[in-house]
């Protein structure tokens, strides 16, 4: 088995490539050994390497957020888990644990404002969420109001220090030339 790197604009995030499906619907994104655990398997065995911090699952990618040490030390680690749990066929998710997408609620806005939202929500499907994959993360819908966007950013989006560039002057941008009543875009945890 051969796993590709790749870096993402997030210096603390590196990508990795099985060339395998990783999740056949939606994204995981886990913050914390706990929350890994139980939901995943192979989330819970890169956990237990010193300096990873978060673990996000896209279709065909692995994202693994570090601190301290530089990648030099820890991606021998990484790949040797990723590798170990792949070669052994263990499901990359628990039977029972949701994908973070079929787990998003709390999603808000007005009812009048439905065909906006459905037509944002395109967007955001076809245009962002591509290219955010392409470096290793996920940005989600949460909600509009009062010409507002509210986005939530996972995987390597989340805490990246060009995320506040990539709102404000790629999303917003994009959302405000097809949809005039977006003023903004707004990042919500």
């Amino acid at each position: 088995m051969f796993i590709q790197t790749e870096s993402t604009p997030n210096p603390a995030t590196l990508k990795f490539l099985p060339g395998k499906e990783v999740l056949r619907e939606g994204t995981a994104d886990f913050r914390d050994a706990a929350s890994a655990g139980a939901a995943s398997p192979l989330a819970g065995r890169l956990f237990e390497i010193p300096g990873v911090t978060g673990v996000f699952f896209g279709y065909d990618f692995i994202t693994v957020t570090k601190d301290g040490p530089d990648w030099q030390h820890l991606k021998p680690a990484i790949l040797g888990a990723i590798m170990e749990h792949f070669m052994s066929g263990a499901p990359v998710m628990a039977a029972a644990a949701p994908t973070s997408e079929a787990g998003d609620t709390g999603e808000f806005y007005d009812k009048a404002d439905e065909e906006l939202v459905l037509t944002i929500k395109e967007l955001l499907d076809t245009r962002v969420r591509p290219a955010v994959a392409q470096d290793g993360g996920d940005i989600t819908f949460r909600g509009f109001e009062n010409g507002t966007v509210f986005l939530h950013m996972k995987g390597a989006c989340a805490g990246c220090p060009s995320s506040t560039a990539t709102l404000k002057h790629g999303i917003q941008n994009l959302l405000r030339h097809f949809v005039p009543e977006v003023q903004q875009v707004e990042q919500v945890a």
